[in-house]
């Protein structure tokens, strides 16, 4: 499976919170709790739901996805979603971490795939912001 197919795909499996293969509103308010946010009212879930065609599986999930990547700037909306799990804003993900979500969620990545293209630091962490620059752009930022 492409890179790209199992990012995508991680991120649906990180939001089907009941592993039934399907997005539902559980999975929905699951998600926003996971992310800090614990009071997310019925009617702003139904408002999303009532966005999908049909139930939410893989295939809706990424054609809702590309809809709502639509006139956005994709590499600001990767690195909103690289942000949540940078709290503190610094830029860069402990490679420890980002390895076990990458190898225990959906379409597991394995070790030797890992980091090949985008190697970690000397400190053993991963530039998040050089990797959205270099996944959107093709090429890798020039240091200033």
């Amino acid at each position: 499976m492409p890179t790209k197919q199992r990012l995508n795909y991680s991120a649906f499996t990180i939001m089907d919170q009941n592993r039934d293969g399907f997005i539902d509103k559980g999975d929905l308010r699951d998600t926003y709790a996971a992310l800090g946010r614990l009071n997310v009212g019925n009617d702003e879930l139904d408002e999303m739901m009532k966005e999908a065609p049909g139930p939410i599986n893989f295939t809706i999930f990424l054609a809702m996805f590309g809809e709502k990547l639509k006139g956005t700037d994709p590499e600001e909306t990767i690195l909103n979603a690289f942000k949540i799990f940078d709290p503190e804003g610094t830029g860069v993900l402990r490679g420890d971490d980002i390895k076990y979500h990458l190898m225990s969620q959906a379409d597991k990545f394995t070790e030797d795939e890992m980091f090949t293209n985008f190697p970690l630091d000397v400190a053993g962490n991963l530039d998040y912001k050089n990797l959205c620059y270099i996944i959107t752009h093709g090429e890798e930022k020039e240091q200033e």
